[in-house]
C-alpha cells in the first residue's frame, strides 16, 4: 500500500551548494547517509517536523555511481519522487502490471537505518523515475 510521499530526490555533484539554496528555503538537514549499492551519498532536508516529505539530496560517493551519468548528461535537478509503501515487493508487483518498469530487481538498504528501496521508471508520456520506501521501523527516520 502506498501510504504517501516519503521524499523528492534532486541529485548535485556539490550538495554543500545545493543545502545553501534549501537553507534559503527554511529547510534544515535531519539525516545523512550512503546506500552502497548505489554509490550515493544522501542528505534529507526538511521544512518543520520530522516524518514530513524530505527534499533529499543525492550525490555520487563513489566513480560509477547510479547518478554519475545522469549527472553528466543532464547536469544537476531533479532526479526522483520516492513513495512510502508498505509491502515493497507487493507494490513493485502492482506498479508492474499498470506498465512501469523494474530498474532494480530486487530492494537495496537505503542510505537512512532500516530503509528498502527500489526504482522503477514510469515510461512516456510520464517519463517519471520513482521510488519505493519501506521502512523496518520509523524510530530511525525522526530529527
Amino acid at each position: 500500500m502506498i501510504l504517501g510521499i516519503d521524499h523528492v530526490g534532486i541529485i548535485t555533484e556539490d550538495p554543500a551548494g545545493a543545502g545553501k539554496f534549501l537553507t534559503a528555503l527554511g529547510m534544515h538537514a535531519s539525516d545523512a547517509g550512503i546506500a552502497e549499492g548505489y554509490g550515493v551519498a544522501c542528505e534529507f532536508w526538511q521544512q518543520g517536523q520530522a516524518r514530513q516529505p524530505a527534499v533529499e539530496i543525492v550525490s555520487p560517493a563513489r566513480d560509477g555511481s547510479a547518478v554519475s551519468d545522469r549527472l553528466t548528461k543532464s547536469g544537476p535537478g531533479l532526479h526522483h519522487v520516492a513513495y512510502e509503501v508498505t509491502g515493497i515487493d507487493d507494490e513493485r508487483a502492482r506498479l508492474r502490471q499498470a506498465g512501469y518498469i523494474e530498474v532494480d530487481r530486487e530492494p537495496y538498504d537505503g542510505a537512512r537505518p532500516g530503509m528498502r528501496v527500489i526504482f522503477m521508471y514510469a515510461p512516456r508520456p510520464a517519463g517519471l523515475l520513482i521510488e519505493l520506501v519501506e521502512y523496518t521501523s520509523h524510530e530511525e527516520t525522526v530529527s
